[in-house]
């Protein structure tokens, strides 16, 4: 094996990797080859439906100014009013409070492993699906998990915070 086939994971990667095996997760994080920034370039990474995509959103609550994650199927939008009943006021986190809170890049928020655990929230959709896949603290990085197991991973409620999906 050569030196350059043992390229150590980025630091997020080995955060998220480290916190799924502490808790007994049986998937860890994998390197894609391509970017995975959207929900729709992860799918297409690997070959699943966009909404099998946990896409973790942050937030920034106005009250204390913590960091609110919502988990959400990739296919769907969350509604701010209906985070805002669980959390209370929230506004847009630009990219600077999102590493600082997080410890991750946007285009790379896991739902586990962050630098400052904040407060979550789980989007009720992404039960509509047996396997999903989430961000592992880098753009390139994901693992496979369960609904499921995102609840147990982040001791987090399961609500409805996303838009009422459009008819095409």
């Amino acid at each position: 094996m050569c030196a350059a086939e043992l390229i150590p994971l980025p630091e997020g990667v080995q955060r998220v990797a480290a916190t799924l095996q502490s808790l007994g997760h049986p998937h860890m994080p994998r390197m894609l080859d391509d970017a995975a920034r959207t929900a729709q370039q992860a799918a297409d990474g690997l070959g699943i439906l966009v909404g099998q995509v946990a896409k973790s959103i942050i937030f920034r609550r106005k009250s204390d100014d913590a960091a609110v994650l919502v988990v959400t199927s990739g296919d769907r939008r969350v509604d701010e009013k209906k985070v805002e009943a669980h959390v209370g006021k929230i506004g847009r986190a630009d990219a600077e409070f999102v590493k600082a809170r997080t410890g991750f890049s946007i285009g790379g928020v896991s739902p586990v492993g962050h630098a400052t655990p904040p407060v979550t929230l789980i989007d009720r959709e992404l039960f509509r699906f047996e396997e999903i896949w989430a961000a592992a603290g880098h753009p390139h990085s994901v693992f496979a998990l369960r609904p499921q197991d995102l609840e147990k991973l982040t001791s987090a409620p399961v609500v409805d915070v996303v838009q009422a999906p459009t008819e095409s």
